[in-house]
């Protein structure tokens, strides 16, 4: 297995190192309010709906920034606009400190949710540095930084009892900070960014790099993400609420709960990566959606009281599911998400390895919108039905959507190609490739095939 031209091993693991930390960071600050957001649900009299608002306000800005700040990560590299986006998000983070209304409190949550801009940067920085045949892996290791959020589930409860909400963001926004310099001086220019700077090469325009939009597939990849990471982040930040409403649970157990949610949701994204590299992204996919199906049918049943009339009289017996399943039903659900995540990037450097920024930034941007639209959703659902169970009947309604649509899409695609090909495999992870010209007798000679189809 050979490197990039002049990148060794070391560099390799240099860049997926330091950018798999800072990513990290990131994101635990992005998923911060998912705890001490309780703390001011009750300091602010918030209803469910505010609080949802409240938690999905970061996603907002760490979704739409992606696109952007995709683009300027493929002019400018990796190693500027990871420690700018962290140096202004540590910013923010400290000043939400000195808050006192819910307005004012909405408007700093949107200058925090930069944190989750950084996947985008980090995605077009590690791929510069890996061969497309490591991408997948290298790309499933990077967003295994996902486990920010459980570090925040675990951590933080602890740190808003010692220190109160206002001490455990100041912890927060000094640790971003110095993971900011940090990483500026131990990282280097990414390949592209150093042959520019080497031979005086323009950057591509922003205009050039988001050609690629316009593509029906692209977007396809991004309401895949929209689940797969949207939901993720979405359920992270309303788990807490979940366990402390739904089962009378302590905000640190919950967040202990949550993070079991939220830690194989992150950690086996790099499996994912793999996976996505040696039997294909498609495959994976149908085993997350699949899956995922199974586990929110069982979570989005509400507790139910059944009535039957029995030989001696009305027979009376319920269901409902306790906290103990419910927790393991939710560590499956992140294990599939994790592995759906990995898949969904596994595409992009392979369809458009040279507007990685853009094409990633867009389908991040999709997908972290979910992450801002389903806590709102969350909690208009909670407000308006009064059923604890309604988000996942929510999700579970996407997931089904999701499913259907990306099978005809592949149904779709295989009836484009010859229909003698091997296509089972690899169908959805590689761009089009022309069909091959019809086998002749002169071709059959020359290649001493007996018959067997061009490959």
């Amino acid at each position: 297995m050979h490197t990039l031209d002049g990148v060794t091993r070391t560099d390799q693991h240099r860049a997926l190192g330091l950018s798999t930390f800072a990513f990290t960071v990131c994101f635990a600050v992005w998923t911060i309010f998912s705890i001490i957001g309780v703390k001011i649900k009750m300091e602010l009299g918030l209803s469910d709906t505010q609080f949802g608002l409240l938690v999905a306000t970061p996603v907002l800005t760490g979704s739409v920034s992606r696109i952007f700040l995709g683009v300027w990560t493929e002019q400018f590299g990796g190693r500027i606009m990871f420690p700018l986006q962290m140096i202004i998000t540590a910013v923010a983070v400290w000043l939400l400190t000195s808050v006192q209304t819910y307005e004012i409190f909405l408007l700093a949550a949107l200058g925090l949710g930069l944190a989750g801009g950084s996947f985008i940067v980090g995605v077009a920085y590690v791929s510069q540095w890996f061969e497309k045949e490591r991408q997948g892996t290298a790309l499933g290791i990077f967003g295994a930084g996902n486990v920010g959020a459980a570090v925040t589930n675990f951590a933080a409860p602890f740190l808003v009892v010692a220190m109160g909400w206002e001490g455990t963001a100041r912890v927060y926004a000094i640790v971003l900070a110095i993971t900011a310099v940090l990483f500026y001086i131990l990282a280097k220019d990414d390949p592209a960014q150093a042959s520019r700077k080497r031979t005086g090469a323009k950057a591509v325009s922003a205009a050039e790099q988001l050609a690629p939009l316009k593509d029906i597939q692209v977007w396809r990849f991004a309401t895949y993400y929209f689940f797969v990471f949207g939901a993720f982040v979405a359920l992270a930040s309303f788990l807490p609420r979940y366990y402390v409403g739904a089962y009378g649970l302590e905000l640190t157990t919950a967040g202990v709960f949550a993070g079991l949610y939220s830690l194989p949701g992150s950690v086996f994204r790099a499996l994912g990566g793999w996976m996505s590299d040696k039997w294909g992204a498609r495959w994976v996919m149908y085993v997350t959606f699949f899956v995922s199906l199974a586990c929110l049918f069982v979570m989005s049943y509400p507790e139910t009281n059944y009535t039957v009339q029995g030989i001696n009289g009305p027979i009376t017996f319920s269901f409902g599911i306790g906290v103990t399943f419910f927790v393991g039903l939710t560590v499956i659900l992140g294990f599939v998400m994790s592995l759906g995540k990995a898949a969904v990037y596994k595409h992009i450097p392979v369809y458009y390895p040279h507007h990685v920024g853009s094409v990633g930034g867009l389908v991040g941007m999709i997908g972290g919108l979910g992450g801002f639209v389903l806590p709102i959703a969350f909690g208009l659902l909670l407000d308006y039905t009064g059923v604890w169970t309604a988000p996942y009947m929510l999700m579970f309604v996407l997931v089904a959507v999701s499913t259907v649509w990306m099978h005809i899409a592949i149904r779709q695609m295989e009836k484009r190609r010859h229909p003698v090909l091997d296509q089972e495999k690899f169908l959805s992870d590689v761009p089009e490739q022309p069909l091959p010209k019809p086998e002749t007798a002169a071709t059959r000679a020359a290649t001493g095939s007996a018959g067997e189809p061009v490959r």
